[in-house]
Formats: C-alpha cells, structure tokens, sequence
C-alpha cells in the first residue's frame, strides 16, 4: 500500500505517551521489527498541535530512533513521519485505519542517543 509523507515543519510535537515495544500478537508477546534495520519497533503517542487543532497519533519507531531520555510532555522533531492506510480481518470481522511510522525523534538537545 501506498504511503504518504506528512509535513510537520509548523507543527508543535509533544510526547503524549511514553514509548513501548509494539506487539504484534499478544497471545505470544511477539515483538514487531522494523523489516530494513531489524530494529524492535516501538509506539509513542504523540500530540500534534497545528492550525489550532491538536490530535493524539501513535507513531511507530525503531528502538534506534528513539532518542534515551524521551519523557511525558517533552517536546520532539519528529524525522520522516509517513501515514500507510491499512485493511485486514480479525476473526471475520475487516477492519481498516491508518498506521503512522517515522524514522526517528529528535530532542530538544539534538541528541538522538
């Protein structure tokens, strides 16, 4: 499926939700990796204030994006944010979204490890 990139360069970005290891099956605790790096992904819940409005994303990253330190309200830059609309059926039911991945955050300090 197709991905689109998403300009972020008037955005404020806030850490929403701390980063975690993304699950992918949680009857096996199977970890998601990113298929280029085989770095283990991570979700971050991100707040995205523009244009007046601000939304909560969850954004997936590989562990080696995610800078050491990333706290609740820090704000971040966020590298190469891509929006991937997405179908599948669970148990018979289809469902479909968008799923939101980056590349990496950066810190206020620019550090990124």
């Amino acid at each position: 499926m197709s991905s689109f990139k998403i300009d972020l360069s008037t955005a404020i970005v806030f850490v929403a939700v701390e980063p975690k290891l993304k699950v992918i099956n949680k009857e096996t605790g199977e970890i998601a990796v990113d298929r280029e790096t085989k770095a283990k992904m991570m979700t971050v819940g991100l707040t995205i204030a523009d244009d007046g409005e601000a939304n909560l994303y969850n954004v997936s990253i590989p562990e080696t994006g995610i800078p050491a330190g990333v706290k609740l309200g820090m704000p971040v830059k966020v590298i190469d944010l891509k929006a991937r609309d997405w179908e599948n059926t669970f148990g018979g039911e289809k469902r479909f979204g968008i799923a939101f991945r980056a590349v990496a955050l950066v810190t206020p300090s620019g550090a990124k490890d």
